[in-house]
């Protein structure tokens, strides 16, 4: 049994976090580092009798935990993976889990000089709708696909991060882009849009649209806002042999934030609700194509083989430095306002 500590408890650690490690089998949930009393006591009253740590030192010199999951706020984040990984314990660093790609690099290569696993927790993956179209993909129901469009604008302007460390970009960016690597590879070039606002922090991008080109040769298109008082997620895929479009309710955040939790019920975690099911079109007309399941806790016990395995993170270091190296390239667009090719490193392309 894998025992992992989670690393601050704000709605990172408290919603995205804890509750699927709860429910993820093969591990445990064996402490929380809180400092905060009202933090403190959310986590007790989340998880009775669940230690508390006031710091990664004094987690570590516990000897409670073999792993943890770094969730603090992006400007801590960095110290943290890499004293996590000094002290020998692996480590699910939230996204984006480095300032920039070359910031990736060096903690994937502390990570392997020491000899443990440092995972990336890009969770939407595993959301139902993007799950969905993979395997619309897979099965060949599109044929050759040529692009795909992803849209995920939140009405949830508490929630942006101010400041030159925060911004849209790196938030649901790291996610949107993450998204379309899965599906479709590598990307060599990108041309972005980034909206900015001024806040107290100093200039924060609110809102974003960037265009992919992969190396496969086909084209991906993302976009997110969180100031523009609209909410919807949407996905449409284009191919040879028709296309395939989604308006999902984002099932698992839902659920999550309504007090749910995967371990109440893991059968049917996850699901998107038939009224929002995607729908196919092809030569033989439109069909409602049912959901498959969304399951973050499948991040946490694919991570546990790994460790167990000595085999690759779920998503690895090098797929978070791939990530953030096209968003690096997608914020040089938007300055120079020009198409940017992407740039990795021999051993990350």
């Amino acid at each position: 049994m894998l025992r992992i500590g989670v690393v601050g408890y704000g709605t990172g650690g408290r919603h995205f976090h804890a509750p699927f490690i709860h429910a993820a089998e093969g591990c445990t949930l064996a402490g929380v580092l809180a400092r905060a009393d009202k933090t403190i006591a959310a986590v007790q009253a989340d998880y009775p009798g669940l230690p508390v740590y006031p710091s990664l030192e004094a987690m570590i010199a516990s000897g409670a935990v073999d792993a943890v999951t770094i969730t603090t706020p992006p400007e801590t984040r960095r110290d943290l993976v890499l004293q996590a990984i000094a002290a020998g314990l692996h480590v699910v660093a939230d996204k984006p889990f480095a300032p920039d790609a070359a910031g990736a690099r060096d903690l994937d290569r502390a990570a392997q000089a020491k000899g443990v696993t440092l995972g990336v927790y890009q969770n939407r993956r595993w959301d139902s709708d993007l799950q969905t179209l993979k395997k619309v993909i897979d099965t060949g129901r599109l044929g050759q696909v040529w692009r795909i469009h992803s849209r995920m604008d939140f009405d949830d302007p508490a929630t942006l991060e101010a400041g030159p460390t925060g911004g849209l970009l790196r938030d649901l960016g790291s996610h949107l882009v993450d998204q379309m690597l899965y599906l479709l590879g590598p990307v060599t070039s990108v041309m972005a849009h980034l909206d900015y606002v001024q806040l107290a922090k100093g200039a924060t991008d609110a809102a974003f649209h960037i265009s992919m080109t992969h190396a496969s040769g086909q084209h991906s298109h993302v976009s997110a806002s969180k100031l523009n008082h609209f909410a919807q997620r949407e996905l449409r895929a284009y191919g040879a042999a028709g296309a395939y479009l989604s308006h999902s309710t984002d099932v698992q955040a839902q659920a999550i934030f309504s007090g749910k939790r995967p371990v109440q019920d893991l059968a049917a975690w996850g699901y998107e609700p038939e009224s929002h099911w995607g729908t196919l079109y092809s030569a033989d007309g439109a069909a409602r194509n049912p959901s498959e399941p969304g399951r973050y806790h499948a991040y946490y016990e694919a991570f546990v083989r790994s460790v167990l395995t000595n085999g690759p993170a779920p998503v690895t270091a090098a797929e978070g430095t791939r990530t953030l190296a096209v968003l690096d390239a997608a914020r040089m667009s938007a300055e120079k306002g020009c198409s940017v090719a992407v740039q990795q490193e021999d051993t990350y392309g």
